[in-house]
């Protein structure tokens, strides 16, 4: 009896049947979830096959910029980041199901690297001073960007005075992001690029496709991008957006604030912007 081995390897101890139970509820729950599609990666798919849905920007035939045009904002990069556009940074927790999927307000805004037009970075102009659509743009008038209906909920891109308690994540500046709504914190304008050319501008349509500054009402802070400040969104390195007017030596705003309105090409060849930059890339080729 002294030599009677009374433990062995498949004995099982502790709370075994309890861990047991634990463990096939876990598994249940889980298929359950998967069934529901609530799981976070299918949430996460979900979120992306909806919002990155491709859109129709609008055709300029005159290259001027109108009321009810489709157009995506892009800022052609500096020293520390590379070409971004003006995006929705939507997580899991942004979108809801019922009755259609639709981003909930308010939601983050932030500058991605992938320059394609589809719902997450289409804006809608839209008129403020009861402008009909389809009127001209013009420098210094007031007009509110808006994302297009449907998954982008039709939200208004806004801003604010900064406080202890709204204020950019990263950087501190002045916070933007999109709201129901529309109201005064929703107004923008666009003025010309150099300072010396402004008031020649003022009051003339707003050209398509070039660098201009977009310029809160309320604050009269331009429409910013930082590329020191990374966020690490679910579309993956994007850069922090702000309002907030940043000057060199000149007095000239830096190309930090510089946007560009895009649209689409009458040819058919995509980004009217991007198609430039190829022409003039090939042209510059074949100078040298």
């Amino acid at each position: 009896m002294a030599h009677t081995r009374t433990y062995r390897t498949n004995v099982r101890i502790g709370n075994w049947n309890e861990d047991l139970h634990l463990e096939e509820d876990a598994i249940k729950e889980y298929l359950e979830k998967k069934e529901r599609g609530e799981l976070t990666a299918q949430k996460v798919d979900f979120l992306k096959q909806n919002i990155l849905t491709p859109v129709n920007l609008t055709v300029t035939n005159d290259g001027i910029l109108h009321f009810g045009d489709v157009v995506m904002l892009v800022n052609v990069g500096g020293k520390k980041r590379e070409c971004s556009a003006l995006g929705i940074n939507a997580d899991i927790n942004s979108l809801t199901r019922i009755p259609a999927p639709s981003i909930q307000a308010p939601c983050g805004v932030s500058a991605g690297k992938g320059i394609q037009a589809c719902k997450r970075t289409a804006f809608i102009i839209t008129s403020v001073d009861g402008s009909p659509e389809g009127s001209t743009l013009h420098f210094e008038q007031s007009f509110a960007l808006k994302t297009t209906s449907g998954v982008a909920g039709g939200l208004y891109l806004t801003s604010d005075l900064r406080s202890f308690q709204k204020c950019a994540k990263m950087s501190r500046l002045q916070e933007v992001n999109l709201d129901d709504g529309s109201s005064f914190l929703s107004w923008w304008k666009i003025v010309h690029f150099d300072p010396q050319e402004r008031l020649e501008y003022e009051g003339q349509p707003v050209p398509a496709n070039l660098s201009v500054l977009i310029i809160h009402c309320k604050t009269n802070q331009a429409l910013a991008v930082l590329g020191d400040h990374v966020l690490w969104t679910t579309y993956g390195k994007e850069y922090e957006m702000t309002a907030h007017t940043f000057l060199d030596s000149h007095k000239a705003e830096q190309d930090n604030n510089h946007w560009i309105l895009c649209t689409c090409d009458p040819a058919g060849n995509g980004l009217m912007f991007l198609y430039l930059c190829y022409i003039m890339s090939h042209v510059h080729y074949s100078m040298v």
